[in-house]
């Protein structure tokens, strides 16, 4: 076997593995948080910019990914299913931070706040364990002041800034806003009752 064989092999079983964990960590997410990836408020979030380019809803699937990554590979046997869902649930404010209507009514206090709005916005929707309340609640330490309190908080407080950090540094592109029918549905809606 010649030196381009050797390559073409290692390149295929690499693609091979990150396939393999693409799907592993794909039925994961289908599995634990199925009903939230589904749900028309989770949907929304596709219309809000997280950072650069990238929605809220793709920043929280790539730290659900990430935080699974993390585990495995620091063998760190968190529970699955709170870290997929608190993942999935740790920027739920459902607004738009950059909005100026927003600044100015809040100012530009955002990540000091956006933790306890999520939770609030995450209680209503979800039955939440106390796990989970504690990765939404503290995923912006050290702005929160007190620190995670299980293994879970901590692996999505790392995930969350490693995903935030790529995507600041344009490193993880996303797909930036997107026309979304629920949305459009949900805004219609609305005026509708406020014309009525």
């Amino acid at each position: 076997m010649n030196i381009v064989e050797k390559i073409r092999n290692r390149r295929r079983e690499r693609l091979k593995r990150h396939f393999e964990r693409y799907r592993r960590i794909r039925s994961l997410l289908q599995k634990h948080g199925d009903d939230i990836i589904h749900s028309d408020n989770f949907k929304r979030t596709k219309a809000h910019i997280q950072h650069g380019n990238m929605t809220v809803n793709d920043h929280c699937m790539s730290v659900a990914r990430y935080s699974l990554i993390l585990n495995k590979k620091l063998h760190l046997h968190c529970n699955q299913r709170d870290l997929i869902r608190g993942s999935l649930l740790h920027d739920y404010f459902l607004y738009d931070w950059h909005d100026k209507e927003y600044v100015a009514e809040r100012g530009r206090l955002h990540g000091f706040w956006h933790p306890g709005i999520a939770l609030r916005n995450a209680d209503k929707e979800y039955q939440l364990t106390d796990v989970q309340r504690d990765i939404i609640r503290k995923h912006m330490w050290p702005l929160t002041i007190v620190p995670p309190a299980c293994r879970e908080s901590w692996v999505v407080t790392s995930a969350d800034k490693y995903c935030s950090l790529m995507e600041t540094l344009k490193l993880h592109r996303g797909h930036g806003k997107r026309y979304d029918f629920v949305e459009a549905k949900w805004k219609h809606d609305k005026e509708k009752q406020l014309g009525a």
